[in-house]
């Protein structure tokens, strides 16, 4: 740890005296060894065990992870210096406009305003001692026709390998297929390793990349539980989302039978998301809650990061009702009746539960590709009785519509379970 500060502080000096161009970079590498492909940083074998989210780096080196990854080069200076301090390296990632959100790629000039721009992004970060590589643009295939941006993003790779000589480029894609992977070996030759995004495909996903015709390496840049567009949903079309303990047994399966597995191909990965976000729900991809606590998911990460298990471990959700149903039974309630709610949770530590209980109206604005969302306004004082308990009575919103019920337990050493159950109240 004390390198790692000097390292820092050496930067920090440098940035600050305006001579950053002067500090050695640690080169990175991709590199096919008979009929493996690794990831080689100064000359060392180097597996990404990643976190997608640049908050709380001190505990994902406390973990046993090694690397954060971003969307974009937003606060590129803090982030950098902030993996350096913990040992972590970073894959930075840069913004690429998406024709999703009206980029028009068959616009020349605007083409080479966006490369100018990210051309001063890699000169600004190129030689920081925790940059690992760099991911250009994220989940561009999403929603997109005009196949000339993957002649844009040859474009910046090149352009990156002009400037940097020591630090890979990749392209973060929304899943893989044939089509796509034609495209990019044709119109983008000049990347080093292929990224790509994942949820339930993840445990097929060897499977998927060799159907798709990639020979190269790749990398996992997003992975977490099952997606709210390919799981179960109810009948009025409310995705179904996995309890934090359902979550914990589909990323320690997934992971381990697919980048675990296939590590002659696969260069690490980047679990989704360390932090919190609202995306269709408060806690569908976030891996803590707003306030900081750490899931059953963070437990399993660390496991599979270290190969150890923390000494106290979060609650397990077994199930949380209303009316006597589950998620799966679609719910409907009637307009002020009040109905029972059961949460059955149970501590690994025996330690002591506290219950919160949240009424949230089901989101009507959503994003796709992990746009923002705003988190709905609660719905106040419809949850009576023991509230801080697994049984308390809710009282159905008189106005008709979709609605979500939360729990979150928590043990007292910032561990929480979480669930959610959508219903509907219709007269």
């Amino acid at each position: 740890m004390v390198k790692e500060l000097i390292g820092i502080s050496l930067w920090s000096l440098c940035v600050s005296s305006g001579i950053a161009q002067s500090v050695t970079p640690v080169k990175v590498e991709v590199k096919k060894v008979g009929n493996r492909f690794q990831l080689l940083r100064d000359g060392e074998p180097y597996f990404v065990k990643g976190a997608g989210g640049s908050a709380y780096p001190d505990r994902i080196a406390a973990y046993g992870g090694n690397s954060i990854r971003t969307w974009g080069s937003n606060d590129g200076q803090k982030v950098l210096d902030s993996a350096q301090m913990y040992g972590l390296t970073v894959l930075m990632g840069l913004d690429v406009a998406r024709e999703r959100h009206g980029f028009n790629y068959d616009d020349s000039v605007a083409v080479k305003k966006q490369l100018e721009k990210l051309r001063a992004e890699v000169l600004k970060y190129r030689n920081h001692p925790a940059l690992l590589a760099w991911g250009i643009g994220n989940e561009l295939n999403l929603q997109y026709k005009n196949p000339k941006v993957w002649n844009a993003v040859n474009d910046i790779a090149k352009m990156i390998h002009e400037l940097d000589l020591n630090h890979p480029a990749c392209t973060v894609l929304a899943g893989v297929n044939k089509e796509l992977v034609d495209n990019i070996k044709e119109r983008c030759p000049d990347i080093d390793f292929l990224s790509i995004n994942t949820y339930a495909g993840l445990a097929t996903l060897p499977k998927a990349v060799t159907t798709a015709g990639w020979e190269g390496a790749y990398m996992v840049t997003e992975w977490g539980p099952t997606g709210h567009w390919e799981g179960l949903s109810t009948a009025w079309k409310s995705p179904i989302e996995e309890t934090s303990s359902e979550k914990a047994a589909v990323y320690t399966s997934r992971y381990e039978v697919s980048v675990e597995t296939d590590r002659d191909r696969c260069l690490g990965s980047y679990v989704f998301l360390w932090g919190q976000k609202q995306e269709r729900t408060p806690t569908w991809y976030g891996i803590f809650t707003q306030r900081g606590e750490e899931s059953e998911v963070v437990d399993v990460m660390q496991y599979l990061w270290s190969g150890t298990w923390p000494k106290n471990k979060a609650p397990h959700l077994y199930s949380l009702q209303l009316d006597g149903k589950k998620a799966i039974d679609n719910v409907y309630l009637k307009p002020g009746n009040d109905y029972p709610i059961l949460a059955v949770v149970a501590d690994p530590d025996n330690d002591k539960l506290s219950y919160r209980w949240e009424l949230l109206p089901e989101p009507t604005q959503v994003g796709e590709g992990g746009d923002y969302e705003a988190k709905p306004m609660p719905v106040q004082n419809l949850i009576s009785g023991n509230t801080n308990s697994g049984k308390a009575t809710l009282k159905a919103p008189g106005k008709e519509g979709a609605y979500r019920l939360f729990v979150y337990v928590t043990d007292g050493h910032n561990n929480i379970a979480t669930a959610n159950l959508p219903f509907y109240v219709k007269n």
